[in-house]
């Protein structure tokens, strides 16, 4: 018997809420996306100008992290041509996503879920992503 740890209703909530206030922080409207262990969706934000795509890309960042078990941006380097993982990016539907802005959320060494961000550039996704695992951290 499997004994797994997820994230519930409030830290979905606390996670998506840390993410919008950094992004609001920067003045960049987020699409904001949080998957469980096994890659589903639990919560979804999408602010006020953000853009239309990003809505696939924030769930799908999510998706990715959570179901590697790594930040999306570490993908990467392994998926260009001739690396270990090339084509990544073409499996699973096209979900698979190497840009920056996917996180996994780790408790006790664990994997328990994952964020996607998307409608800024990397660096701006990865720093709101950054921001939504904080806000998990923090929590009491």
């Amino acid at each position: 018997m499997l004994k797994i740890c997820r994230l519930d209703d409030a830290d979905t909530t606390r996670i998506l809420e840390g993410a919008k206030a950094k992004a609001k922080e920067i003045g960049v409207s987020m699409c904001i996306a949080v998957t469980d262990e096994s890659c589903n969706l639990l919560g979804f934000m999408r602010m006020d100008g953000s853009k239309i795509p990003s809505i696939t890309l924030a769930i799908d960042k999510s998706y990715t992290a959570a179901g590697t078990r790594k930040p999306t941006h570490d993908l990467a380097e392994a998926s260009m041509p001739g690396n270990p993982v090339y084509g990544l990016t073409s499996t699973v539907g096209g979900r698979m996503v190497v840009i920056a802005g996917g996180l996994p959320i780790v408790s006790d060494g664990d994997v328990i879920g994952a964020i996607g961000v998307s409608s800024g550039t990397p660096a701006q996704d990865l720093s709101v992503a950054e921001a939504g695992v904080q806000a998990f951290k923090l929590r009491k």
